[in-house]
């Protein structure tokens, strides 16, 4: 098995609706995007998925989010754009851009040095 990482950022803010303390608040963060990637063939050239092919098809997504209020966009309007909701959201909106041999093990969204959250399907 085989396995390639990319990671991305994107500047946003949010809120949390419901939560009892700060984060309640609209406050921004720099996100970090990390997806990795699997599978069992290698292309001709030796290669899983392009490096610059999975950023691409990142920064397509990045670029609904970057520098806006979470809460406003329509991914997010039913549902708290907490860190997990965010790693759900790239899971959906990167897999189905990847190549078939590939499979999208996971998104992890970093939001400090401290805290990330993970989706796995």
């Amino acid at each position: 098995m085989f396995e390639i990482i990319v990671q991305h950022h994107f500047c946003a803010a949010h809120r949390l609706t419901g939560y009892d303390g700060k984060c309640a608040n609209i406050h921004g963060h720099n996100f970090v995007v990390e997806a990795r990637i699997t599978g069992d063939q290698l292309d001709r050239l030796g290669i899983l998925v392009d490096f610059k092919d999975v950023k691409a098809s990142l920064t397509e997504i990045i670029d609904g989010l970057d520098h806006q209020l979470l809460n406003d966009l329509p991914a997010f309007r039913d549902l708290n754009p907490s860190s997990e909701n965010i790693a759900k959201h790239f899971y959906e909106e990167l897999a189905p851009r990847l190549p078939a041999h590939t499979r999208l093990a996971e998104i992890r969204i970093q939001e400090t040095n401290s805290y990330a959250a993970i989706y796995r399907p």
